[in-house]
């Protein structure tokens, strides 16, 4: 904060802005809504020098607002009595209606624009001042020295605060204390609230007398037109006994709200109401006019007369002990706030029967009293809170952050707004934040009761000057009410030749309200009116601000589940296999279709392994999010390093299951901590092909079987013992081999692809049985076909999908010989390999596979136990296998230098690219791979 001369206030940066700098609304340089009114100011042309105001004697100097406010002017000024207090209150459009002065000697020395009621004080002509930024802001202000926009406020501060109908929450004026700057005292904010208080609730008893006054006429009609009769047709029952009647609560409301709608129709009419248990009655309504010229509505409910229901009431009875009149006048109707409902009357005295015209045999209750718009207050009112009831239900039934805009723009359209637009970054459509939203709005929704209205286009970048609504509302985090858009120039100069087109569709005011959740600025939605000719109100910002703030959590709660989603995506896409290994035996293709709310723990692998063989493994791990995307990675690397040491199937989900249960453990321990929802467990199948026997053995738990299509055409469910799910610890697994003939296709699948709840699984493995029945086709047109049948649009769970068609090595590509235990013959098949080797043409690889095979063979016979089995195979690389059936595994050590012995299997691991030992049902196996271009 700056001083020039005598001035207070941000008197630099109001220099530097009036040159045309820049200036930033940051705490100790300018607030937000000075910014703005200076900003506004510069674009009306105002100048700060200038002294001349608009007068004008045109105005009511005994308004309703005048009469009300005067009691409470009068008590201010006695309160500042001999303070240089300069109060005034001033109209709804900044007129000046009356002013008091704390030293009235002050009327004498100040000029006419500070004394005199009828100048206007209205931002578009005076500048930022305590009464135009008020109008502007509709809100209280206070504006301190430099603050002000011309030049002869300089020396002065201001609080002002709006006064307000309670009925319609219509801005009918201000009141503004006016003082030099040295006498500001935070205390005055206080005084000045208060006095507004009074102010409303003296414009709220004008209200309440004319009501008053409405009863009393109906009351006098009704006591004139009494006759002596002890007669009961057309007796005027009040509420009261209606409560006593047969009527239940939900027919009370239903009378009230019914009778609301009809005052709020301001004619001479009636109409029929249903109520509980198939009963009706009618509702009639009918002018009244007090002794002061106020005119209203009595709205009457005709019931039939039950003489059961009421003793006969004697001949010129006094009027109900529950309502005399006196009583009448006390407890008229007083709304407690905008847009409240006229209150139930209570009984009047009997008329003569047939004097109200209706029919005989009825009975009359009186329901309300009241003014046509009091009524129509209340209705809005009541439509307000069932738009926002309405809201709750239809704003946020998904979690996208798109369709969640488009929602608030549908239950605003036509209710609120006749046009919506809403306007994001780009960043929080991806789920993230944006790092300055200012800059980044994009058009993210365009609706409204037609479509030629000329907005930008959804997708286009929207550029805001600090000036428009849509800016303000950004950097105050405040909603923005511009009434009259012809006159809202901070508007219109951001893109005059726009805005003079969306006037010409009739578009005239603006309610602009940020998107907020949690502290992150999301976008700003703007509701345009057109069709009904009244501006919007505080009424209408206010509901507007509601509806966004409802919509702006369901966005924020989509925006966090897609920043979510897309994390979970690619840790689940950077834990799948990237690309398939090279190998012979299967040809593969796969697919994998992450859920559209929430990834899961689908996963498919394909790993080589000893011998040409391959394995092949499809999983699913229960549950959906970050964890279970995790938790599918740790399991999937357990899995190749447990297939990595040539375990059986069954032997491998049981070390799979011993695992779960110990991540399920710790898992527990954290999650009495930290909350975590732990691993429930996961379902699993893994297989292993043999292409050199074409025999396939695999285990699941608790997965789907696998599919096999053979040659013919035909296609089968594998029958596997089903195995427990992976978790639940102790339970045994069961292998289970299976001839495959070369050219089948052996499909594995999650539950995703075959489950749904809008489907039977047996008319979908029964539909997936359809779909297979095609031997011809690839496995990736295989694929295709499968996922565009079968998958879900919206599927609600992970696929994934693996096709593997099997091949098989030819026989002439292996050679085979059986020896016994015996030293002597190592020799003989040493020659006859080196003679193989010859005959596929790999006479370079001979020595290599020489020495290794007699490595290999003189273990088995010196170590192993008999008899002995020797296996050559050429694929992609050349493999020796040596079989014994000893289940003593070789273990590789360094010898020393005086040892004799110890350095075979070192002597293989130099040789071969790899080597290794896996079991089978009689024995084990020792193998070793040399690449054929290194041979």
């Amino acid at each position: 904060m700056g001083v020039v001369g005598d001035r207070i206030g941000p008197a630099g940066s109001r220099d530097r802005f009036l040159h045309g700098e820049s200036v930033e609304a940051v705490e100790g340089s300018v607030r937000s809504p000075i910014l703005s009114s200076w900003q506004r100011s510069r674009l009306l042309g105002l100048s700060p020098d200038q002294s001349e105001l608009p007068f004008t004697q045109d105005f009511d100097p005994e308004s309703r607002l005048v009469r009300a406010a005067r009691p409470v002017l009068d008590r201010l000024a006695s309160i500042f009595s001999g303070s240089q207090m300069n109060i005034c209150l001033a109209d709804g459009f900044g007129t000046v209606l009356e002013r008091r002065f704390g030293d009235k000697s002050m009327l004498r020395h100040l000029s006419a624009i500070q004394s005199v009621p009828g100048f206007v004080f209205a931002e578009q002509y005076a500048g930022t001042n305590g009464i135009g930024l008020t109008l502007a802001e509709r809100q209280l202000c206070q504006v301190y020295g430099a603050e002000h926009f011309a030049e002869r406020s300089q020396s002065s501060a201001c609080t002002a605060i709006p006064l307000r109908d309670q009925l319609n929450g219509h801005i009918e004026g201000v009141l503004c204390l006016g003082y030099p700057y040295t006498d500001a005292d935070p205390a005055l904010v206080p005084v000045v609230r208060k006095a507004a208080e009074a102010i409303e609730r003296r414009l709220m008893d004008q209200s309440s007398a004319r009501e008053r006054g409405l009863l009393h006429a109906y009351l006098d009609a009704e006591s004139r037109a009494r006759s002596g009769d002890d007669a009961r047709n057309g007796y005027p029952i009040g509420m009261d006994e209606l409560l006593q009647s047969e009527l239940e609560q939900s027919d009370q409301m239903t009378l009230k709200e019914r009778a609301t709608e009809l005052m709020s129709s301001a004619r001479r009419a009636a109409t029929e109401v249903p109520l509980s248990r198939g009963r009706s009655v009618t509702l009639v309504s009918r002018p009244v006019t007090s002794t002061t010229g106020v005119e209203g509505i009595v709205i009457e409910v005709l019931l039939p007369d039950e003489s059961e229901r009421h003793a006969p009431a004697p001949p010129h009875a006094p009027p109900h002990p529950h309502a005399p009149p006196h009583a009448h006048a006390d407890a008229a109707p007083r709304a407690a706030g905008p847009g409240a409902a006229p209150a139930t009357a209570a009984a009047a005295p009997p008329p003569a029967p047939g004097t109200d015209g209706s029919a005989g045999g009825m009975v009359r209750g009186l329901v309300l009293v009241g003014e046509p718009e009091v009524g129509k207050y209340a209705v809005a009112a009541r439509r307000r809170l069932e738009l926002l009831a309405e809201a709750s239900n239809l704003i946020g039934t998904t979690l996208d952050v798109g369709r969640t805009a488009w929602e608030l723009a549908e239950i605003a359209v036509p209710r609120l707004a006749d046009f919506v637009t809403i306007d994001m970054p780009e960043a929080v459509l991806r789920g993230e934040e944006s790092a300055n939203p200012t800059t980044e709005m994009h058009r993210t929704v365009v609706h409204g009761i037609r479509e030629d209205c000329p907005f930008y286009p959804v997708g286009e970048q929207v550029s805001l000057r600090p000036t428009t609504p849509h800016m303000r509302c950004l950097s105050t985090g405040q909603p923005v009410l511009e009434p009259d858009l012809k006159a809202a120039f901070g508007w219109i100069a951001q893109d005059p030749e726009h805005a003079e087109l969306l006037l010409a569709h009739g578009i005239h005011s603006l309610v602009t309200v940020p998107l907020l959740s949690r502290g992150v600025l999301l976008g700003i939605a703007a509701f345009y009116r057109a069709q009904d000719p009244a501006p919007y109100g505080d009424d209408d910002r206010s509901l507007a601000q509601e509806l966004a703030a409802r919509a702006a959590l369901c966005i924020d709660n989509a925006r966090r589940y897609t920043r979510e989603h897309t994390l979970a995506l690619s840790l689940q896409r950077s834990l799948l296999p990237r690309g398939l290994p090279e190998q012979d035996a299967v040809e593969v293709a796969h697919r994998y279709l992450p859920a559209e709310h929430g990834v899961g723990g689908d996963w498919f692998d394909v790993i080589p392994l000893a011998g040409t063989r391959v394995a092949l493994l499809v999983g699913d791990v229960v549950g959906h999010g970050l964890h279970a995307a995790a938790t599918m990675g740790r399991l999937r690397t357990a899995a190749r390093n447990f297939a990595e040491l040539e375990l059986a199937p069954d032997e491998l989900l049981t070390h799979l299951d011993n695992l779960m249960v110990r991540l399920d453990r710790e898992e527990g321990g954290d999650r009495a901590g930290a909350g975590s929802t732990g691993i429930v467990g996961a379902t699993f199948l893994y297989a292993i092909y043999d292409p050199t026997s074409q025999e396939c053995t695999m285990a699941r738990a608790g997965h789907p079987p696998p599919a096999l299509v053979r040659s013919d055409g035909t296609v089968t469910f594998l029958e596997l013992p089903a195995g427990p799910p992976l978790g639940l610890g102790g339970l045994p697994f069961e292998s289970v081999s299976f001839h495959l003939p070369e050219g089948s296709q052996l499909v594995l699948f999650t539950d995703g692809l075959v489950e749904d709840r809008h489907r039977d699984i047996d008319v979908a493995l029964d539909e997936l049985r359809r779909i297979l029945a095609h031997p011809d086709r690839a496995p990736e047109d295989t694929c295709q076909a499968v996922v565009d049948a079968m998958a879900p649009e919206h599927p609600a769970d992970d696929i994934a999908l693996l096709v593997a068609r099997t091949h098989a090595v030819r026989p002439d590509r292996i050679a085979a010989w059986d020896l016994p235990a015996d030293p002597a013959r190592v020799s003989e098949v040493r020659n006859a390999a080196v003679d193989q080797l010859g005959r596929w043409g790999l006479d370079e690889a001979a020595f290599a596979m020489e020495l290794l095979l007699s490595e290999l063979v003189t273990n088995a016979v010196r170590y192993g136990a008999g008899p002995i089995r020797v296996r050559l195979i050429h694929d992609r690389t050349l493999i020796c296998e040596v079989f014994d059936t000893s289940s003593t595994a070789p273990r590789m050590r360094h010898a020393a230098i005086t040892d004799e012995g110890g350095r075979g299997l070192f002597l293989v691991a130099q040789l071969a690219q790899a080597w290794g030992t896996r079991y089978t049902d009689e024995g084990k196996v020792i193998w070793a791979e040399c690449a054929l271009a290194a041979a």
